[in-house]
């Protein structure tokens, strides 16, 4: 008998995104009307399929998570007044169900645009059976490590959720919740155990590792920095945490990623239809119609303020002027340049609603219309969305243009190791590290990001950055943190430059924000505190969660926060002033 459509489906998806693989349906019996008929049993299940769906699937919930948290730590632009209520539990139902279990459901963001997918952890349950009968120990291995993310992410950002009852079908349709500690520890524990099974011999190999081409030892110290990620986030209420990270840094082997070639990343296609596998941000903005999105105006003014090299290949600008900046404010295409700067806005000194150079965004808890300006707004550039470069064009951007959308997402990057180490050396007072600490990750930050100026072969030499910028740059950032006095300014000097870093995935930047409260210079809400409610501390379980589980209520909310959280309330954090 054929394949179900469902599954049918799921093939031709993995098809189409890794071009030039063949798959070959499988047989299955009659289905059973009582199983979720996207679900085959697991001696019906091709242990090389499930791991392609549970790679690519963990892909697009990393960077759905990665936007959600860049627009509350303004990496990227939140369009939504108040914290109360910019994020609804609908929101994150794609998230939801693309980490346990979909219904061939779509992942969609805040823009409409849309990908099937699976669930992670369904599929990572199908798995484990098969892999553990045949000696599959590396296909194991590498669904424990994205299993353990998947599962500390979604702690990170719900608080407690279920997990030792989840996924058992009719047996249970009412999982309770797991406290975050224990869920925690089930992480740290399937980390030892992938470390353990990709020492292993396996026979045969997976056909496909779309993250490190079967390089077993750099998996391994994916896991290790994974574990040390875990131990940094819960130092605030485990008091052998910080010891257990830096057993890993100091152990002398190097077995967590220290250099680009280990880093951690999703890549992404050049597919248009059937399906779009191009990076979601580049889909977004390279349109027929115009962008979809706004960038941040508080990294872009940052960055731009500091002559960071990293700013063209960050950001596109179709325009080279800006309503209110080089030219005369327009309430049609810039309806804020005709209106005063909120006083708090004064009184901190924020730049509001335009920068110079033809930066076109929005600030923080700007939810104002959307206006005509789909082909002027600054828009994704070469990094990591394999957009256009910023060789001073200023033309209105269309699909196809640029790297055609073959960009990354990033999720552990060798340079975000360097602001961790940094951290730690911040928490023990130990300046001399943290500075050595800053210098590596800056470097390591811009030599990746510039690597990706070979993904535009359209544009135009010149504006590129040279050693001397990038140099300056770094002695620059590195020397300001040296001459600081207080440790405000120590920590907003490693904070801010951590948070040019993350740029494509904010998850890492929502947790250190909560658990430092730094840096203290971020752009506040356009409405004043209290207006705004106190900062997100977690996100509301979503709606399919709480409506078909009756273990599970949803919470009363926003400022419900996490186990590792003890960190101080709002208005403390300067996102809620």
């Amino acid at each position: 008998m054929k394949i179900t459509k469902i599954v049918a489906h799921k093939i031709s998806v993995i098809i189409v995104l890794m071009i030039g693989l063949l798959f070959t349906s499988c047989e299955s019996t009659e289905l059973d009307l009582t199983k979720n008929p996207n679900q085959l049993d697991s001696n019906q299940s091709d242990p090389d399929l499930l791991l392609n769906s549970i790679q690519i699937d963990f892909g697009k919930v990393v960077e759905r998570f990665g936007a959600i948290a860049g627009q509350v730590t303004r990496i990227d632009n939140m369009n939504g007044r108040d914290y109360q209520n910019v994020y609804s539990p609908t929101d994150f139902n794609d998230v939801w169900s693309g980490s346990y279990q979909s219904t061939d459901v779509s992942f969609g963001d805040q823009n409409g645009h849309n990908q099937t997918f699976n669930g992670i952890l369904a599929d990572i349950r199908e798995l484990q059976p098969i892999a553990k009968e045949e000696e599959l120990y590396h296909h194991l291995a590498i669904a424990q490590v994205i299993e353990a993310y998947t599962i500390t992410t979604l702690v990170d950002f719900f608080g407690d959720v279920p997990y030792s009852e989840a996924l058992q079908g009719s047996e249970n349709l009412n999982p309770k919740v797991d406290d975050g500690a224990i869920i925690y520890q089930a992480a740290l524990d399937l980390l030892d155990e992938a470390i353990v099974n990709f020492e292993k011999e396996a026979d045969p190999e997976p056909e496909n590792d779309f993250y490190y081409n079967k390089n077993w030892e750099n998996w391994i110290k994916a896991a290790n920095t994974i574990k040390m990620k875990i131990y940094l986030q819960k130092r605030l209420v485990d008091s052998e945490a910080l010891t257990k990270f830096n057993e890993i840094y100091d152990s002398g082997s190097g077995n967590y990623i220290m250099d680009s070639s280990e880093d951690f990343e999703f890549s992404w296609g050049t597919n248009v239809i059937q399906p779009d596998n191009r990076h979601p941000r580049y889909a977004n903005n390279y349109e027929g119609d115009g962008a979809d999105e706004y960038m941040s105006n508080w990294l872009m003014n940052l960055m731009s303020e500091s002559d960071d090299p990293r700013i063209r290949y960050y950001y596109y600008r179709q325009t080279n002027v800006v309503p209110g900046a080089e030219t005369a404010p327009n309430e049609e295409t810039l309806s804020c340049s005709l209106e005063s700067p909120p006083q708090h806005y004064i009184d901190n000194g924020f730049t509001f609603c335009f920068l110079n150079n033809g930066y076109w965004g929005r600030d923080h808890g700007d939810d104002d219309g959307i206006p005509p300006d789909g082909f002027l707004r600054t828009i994704f550039g070469v990094y990591p969305a394999a957009g256009r470069f910023d060789d001073s064009s200023f033309e209105g951007a269309e699909q196809g243009d640029g790297g055609q959308g073959a960009g990354i997402t990033p999720i552990l990057l060798s340079s975000w190791v360097d602001f961790m180490i940094a951290e730690v050396a911040l928490e023990d007072m130990n300046f001399s590290d943290a500075g050595t600490a800053l210098n590596n990750g800056l470097t390591k930050s811009i030599n990746k990001v510039i690597s990706f100026r070979n993904r535009d072969a359209s544009a135009q030499t010149g504006f590129e950055a040279d050693n001397t910028m990038i140099n300056n740059f770094i002695s620059t950032k590195v020397n300001q943190f040296n001459a600081a006095t207080t440790m405000d300014q120590r920590w907003n000097a490693v904070a801010e430059q951590y948070w040019v870093a993350l740029f494509g995935n904010g998850i890492d930047a929502y947790n250190f924000y909560r658990r430092t409260g730094y840096p203290k210079t971020l752009q506040t809400n356009v409405e004043p505190y209290p207006a705004t409610g106190d900062f997100i501390r977690s996100f509301p379980y979503p709606a399919d969660l709480t409506t078909n589980n009756s273990s599970v209520d949803p919470k009363q909310n926003q400022v419900q926060k996490v186990f590792w959280d003890n960190n101080g309330d709002s208005p403390a954090f300067p996102a809620a002033n």
